[in-house]
């Protein structure tokens, strides 16, 4: 469902128009522990069933209420999905179901099943309740044998409903399920751990305490992986990876270099199910134990616990729901008999089918190596974003200078380039560190390229960064200036302090920054060396990239605003809300905004609009306000157009609106760029700047020659993005063609094709494009070539 990064012909598209589900019946439960986001995927499961025609249950209690049929296998409407979006956990509720692993209670199952008709069947859960369910398929046509054998349905029964057909979406916090890259849930668990270590580190620096953080992970070391990346923990335990063999020595060497350095805190991450090479369990405790008395560190433990599993859903996880639910319903709708259950998941940016099976047996398999010992092996089954987490902490936890590469002379510039964006600060001590890491010397640019031609150019220690990557906005200070003006001084710069590679991190001016010094190397020697950008700003509109650092956190500044905004209707029945959003003329926050938010209507300008669909999405509100479902959102980017203003659509709306519904305005300006980043912005804007700086490395070797660095390769100026499904660099250079320059957006943007997903979630009749989705395709176990140049992250 993630756009294409080129055009397609026209003849190669498929539209879901020609999928009908009339005269089909779709069930949707969840099962097993619950997740934030699952509601969203059942929500999603609910309106596009109903939006094709299909008839759509609620199965209540997971596999439980299966089993028992009656009340708890309900039909579902549109308006009983409304308002479930930011809601945590699971509306029609979850239960661990013994009956169901017996056949008596599959053969039950089966029955209440055929009783209403349902062959179509979606399950949100872990693996065991995906197993679960391809065992129910798998036994389907004996189970109806039985079925007929005790006269409980007939022969028309059994053969009109031969077939059962079922898709999987993954809802777990763990993130334990190998063949998708996120699971519903995770991020919003992310989120709750991050909350408690940036409260934590306050009160640990003010009595200079170590603090043990337990978090949630039986069998897999995700959550713990992760929140160490995004908190920047001095330690973390995890099961796939134990620590070697005299780790007690290792960590309290590594907890008091960092108290010498000045460090007035240190944080440990265990995931519950650590252990250590023998299997001895490692505990929170165990832990606080060694630290004081080996250390005489105060030490204290906090064990999150359920609070992980709790809270409003991230703005992450209702798109992905929100994405996998309707592809789920594709799936169900394309499902023929030879077709093998299939999860829907996430690989990069791009929605994929997998058969469920591969990926349980995948999963199984991790479990297995860990038991066996064969650590390398389950780091390496569990995928490839779980393998670069861990190869990124990994650098940034080696403090030593690597012997290869300790003497080397070159001098490698980080900055910060136009507005500030959440994340930021993550990438530049990511940067530094690895930096320092690869045994570079590393100096720090102020304000830009303003900054970088009034010479404000210092070296920055692996110590001066600590602590960055909780912090928003921009530590370096950044502003807008372009290099253009300036290219002399700033070349002068370079030479004074033999700058031999430079990290641009941020947004458009960024962009086009690069572009100009890469230009400018004819006239001046000193831009002929390895120039990388990161794309950092709320917009996300930079070409090269699906998405940039701090777009993220803006999405979750808008989509709690909005959850405020709609709860402050609750009392008063028939209201509409515009909200404006920033993005410059890209509409990415508004579009996937309104998605997380469950807006109406959103304008942008990508997407023209004249008066004629302003009346339409008016009278469309006012139908909406005929049911029960009585408030409405309408989100509108800030240079849509130019004439029709959010004044001009508020005042609209509240006069065609008369009689029927009332309306409130609100522009949300800067809290889009504020606050701190997201565990998801921290953990990108880490593992990117980390990839940069290898590439660095690598092309500073290449090019270095006769004591000199030189290289003026189109290939030496680029740009680092994330490409559907992998992270690749391209010359800035071959970026031009891709770029509209005057409205500063990319000309393909990968969002637009979640657009009308947005608008049949919201109850409009639209086209919508499939050729992305549908295909098969299978776990792959083998990592491709290319991984150095374009490892996903």
């Amino acid at each position: 469902m993630a756009g294409a990064t080129g055009p397609k012909r026209q003849d190669t598209r498929k539209f879901f128009e020609n999928l009908s589900g009339a005269g089909k019946c779709i069930a949707v439960l969840t099962s097993g522990g619950d997740a934030q986001g699952m509601n969203g995927a059942v929500r999603a499961v609910v309106r596009m069933g109903t939006y094709v025609g299909a008839k759509v249950y609620f199965i209540h209690e997971g596999y439980q209420g299966m089993v028992d049929g009656g009340d708890y296998i309900k039909e579902a409407t549109w308006e009983s999905v409304s308002s479930v979006l930011q809601v945590g956990g699971t509306v029609i509720g979850s239960a661990r179901c013994k009956e169901f692993r017996s056949h008596e209670g599959r053969l039950k199952a089966a029955h209440n099943l055929v009783q209403r008709g349902i062959t179509y069947l979606c399950v949100i859960g872990g693996d065991g309740s995906l197993t679960g369910a391809n065992l129910f398929r798998e036994e389907w046509s004996g189970l109806l044998n039985e079925l007929i054998e005790q006269g409980l349905i007939d022969e028309e029964a059994a053969r009109s409903h031969s077939q059962l057909h079922i898709v999987g979406m993954v809802g777990s916090i763990d993130n334990d399920f190998c063949g998708t890259d996120m699971t519903i849930g995770t991020d919003s668990a992310l989120h709750r751990i991050i909350e408690v270590v940036d409260a934590i580190m306050t009160t640990a620096q003010s009595h200079q305490r170590t603090f043990v953080l337990e978090v949630m992970g039986r069998h897999c070391g995700y959550l713990a992986l992760v929140s160490a990346l995004a908190c920047g923990a001095d330690w973390v335990f995890i099961p796939e990876m134990p620590p070697e063999d005299g780790w007690e020595d290792n960590m309290c060497q590594k907890l008091s270099e960092s108290r010498s350095r000045g460090s007035r805190l240190n944080i440990i991450i265990v995931a519950e199910g650590a252990t250590d090479r023998q299997g001895q369990h490692i505990t929170s405790d165990l832990v606080k134990k060694l630290v004081v008395s080996r250390l005489g560190f105060d030490t204290r433990v906090t064990i999150l616990g359920h609070v992980q599993r709790g809270g409003t859903p991230s703005a992450f996880d209702r798109i992905l729901a929100s994405r996998m639910g309707v592809e789920a319903v594709l799936a169900l709708l394309e499902a023929s008999t030879d077709t093998p259950a299939c999860v829907v998941s996430l690989v990069g940016n791009q929605a994929i089918r997998l058969p469920l099976m591969e990926c349980v047996q995948m999963t199984q398999e991790v479990q297995k190596a860990m038991d066996e010992k064969k650590f390398d092996e389950a780091v390496r089954l569990r995928g490839r974003s779980f393998e670069n987490n861990l190869s990124t902490y990994r650098l940034l936890a080696s403090q030593t200078a690597r012997s290869e590469l300790q003497n080397s002379s070159f001098n490698v510039a980080v900055m910060n380039v136009g507005a500030p964006a959440a994340g930021m600060n993550a990438a530049v001590r990511s940067a530094v560190r690895v930096g320092i890491t690869e045994g570079h010397k590393m100096f720090a640019v102020n304000d830009g390229f303003e900054g970088f031609y009034k010479g404000q150019i210092k070296e920055i220690k692996w110590g001066d960064v600590g602590g960055w990557t909780g912090q928003g906005g921009s530590l370096l200070g950044t502003k807008r200036t372009l290099p253009a003006k300036h290219l002399d001084e700033i070349a002068e710069q370079m030479r004074i302090h033999n700058i031999t590679a430079l990290l641009v991190i941020g947004g458009f001016e960024a962009y086009v920054g690069l572009l100009e010094l890469s230009s400018a190397r004819d006239k001046h020697p000193e831009f002929c060396v390895p120039m990388v950008m990161i794309p950092a700003t709320v917009s996300n509109n930079i070409p090269g990239s699906d998405l940039s650092i701090g777009s993220d956190t803006a999405l979750n500044a808008i989509t709690d605003t909005c959850d405020r905004i709609k709860q402050s209707a609750s009392g008063t029945k028939r209201r509409v809300f515009i909200i404006e959003t920033m993005g410059g003329y890209c509409g990415y926050l508004a579009t996937v905004g309104g998605l997380a938010a469950g807006a109406d209507t959103v304008y942008i300008y990508e997407e023209p609009f004249d008066i004629r669909d302003l009346q339409a999405n008016v009278e469309h509100l006012t139908q909406k306000m005929k049911t029960s479902i009585q408030r409405g959102l309408v989100l509108r980017n800030e240079n849509c157009n130019e004439n029709f203003t959010t004044d001009f659509i508020y005042q609209l709306y509240s006069e065609e609106g008369r009689g029927v519904f009332d309306c409130r305005k609100n522009i949300l300006g800067h809290m889009q760029q504020g606050g701190a980043p997201s565990p998801f912005d921290r953990n990108f804007g880490t593992k990117v700047a980390a990839k940069a700086i290898q590439w660095i490395t690598k092309t500073l070797k290449e090019s270095y020659k006769e004591g000199r660095v030189f290289t003026n390769s189109e290939d030496t100026a680029c740009l680092l993005g994330m490409r559907r499904r992998a992270m690749v660099f391209q010359p800035v250079a071959q970026l031009r063609e891709e770029t509209d320059f005057v409205h500063r957006i990319p000309k393909e943007q990968w969002w637009l094709k979640l657009r009308p997903l947005m608008k049949i979630l919201a109850k409009y009749k639209t086209s919508y494009d499939v050729s992305d989705a549908g295909q098969l395709e299978h776990v792959t176990r083998v990592r491709p070539k290319e991984n150095d140049a374009s490892a996903a992250i």
